[in-house]
């Protein structure tokens, strides 16, 4: 059997029992980070198991030694450095592997910084898009933006801590002054929320990187969260830095 496990993204302790079971379960491990996974497995007390590196550059090789040891009756256990292994990670490809040649795989829940984004911004949860990363390069950032202009849909990104000042720009150019919250470091001890408009949010981020990985959360196309006369000031618990 084929586990994909989600693992903690930051608190230890939302690692769930079934996903203890699995990792002590495993005869073999398939992660992103060694190093990582193995830091995990010793806060845990676990055993190392016999462990290989899954990441992106090398989906195929090590997709099929992985899928060879599941069908031969082995118990393997896939996980990223943290949250679900397949969301904006490689991981999908041999989920999707599996399902396709009818190789037996189950999913153990767990954190996840989309959901746990998408909560903490205050934003509307009755629908919502993610869209991973967005591209780099000013022209298709801003297309990536574009696409939800007239979608009613909370959209939910990852960003560089780099250029969180660039796509927060981006944003306001191709939506308007939309609500939205930057989430830094989220489940850890130094988390970060910071909640306003994004006029309001870009001088925060502007040519300031920060520290940590970083969740966008911006209001779908609904009035109720566009910039308005009665708009407060930006929210935040914690600084930038």
């Amino acid at each position: 059997m084929l586990h994909v496990v989600a693992t903690p993204i930051g608190n230890l302790a939302d690692l769930s029992p079934r996903a203890l079971e699995a990792l002590k379960g495993a005869d073999l491990i398939a992660c992103e980070d060694t190093r990582r996974t193995w830091a995990l497995l010793s806060a845990f007390n676990i055993p190392r198991p016999e462990m290989i590196s899954y990441r992106q550059g090398n989906e195929e090789r090590v997709g099929d030694r992985i899928l060879q040891a599941v069908n031969a009756g082995r118990a393997v256990a896939l996980c990223s450095d943290g949250g679900y292994p397949g969301i904006s990670d490689p991981g999908y490809r041999l989920i999707r592997r599996a399902a396709k040649e009818n190789v037996p795989f189950d999913v153990i829940p767990g954190a996840s910084a989309v959901d746990i984004a998408l909560l903490t911004s205050g934003l509307s949860t009755s629908s919502y898009t993610f869209k991973g990363f967005p591209p780099r390069k000013p022209g298709a950032l801003r297309r990536f933006f574009e696409e939800e202009k007239a979608l009613p849909h909370t959209l939910v990104c990852f960003e560089s801590p780099f250029r969180v000042g660039a796509a927060l720009k981006a944003a306001h150019d191709a939506l308007g002054d939309r609500e939205a919250a930057v989430c830094i470091e989220l489940t850890k001890a130094h988390e970060r929320v910071h909640r306003g408009y994004l006029t309001e949010l870009i001088p925060l981020f502007d040519g300031k990187p920060v520290k940590g990985e970083v969740a966008l959360v911006i209001a779908g196309a609904n009035p109720k969260f566009a910039r308005g006369t009665e708009a407060a000031g930006p929210e935040s618990t914690g600084s930038p830095e």
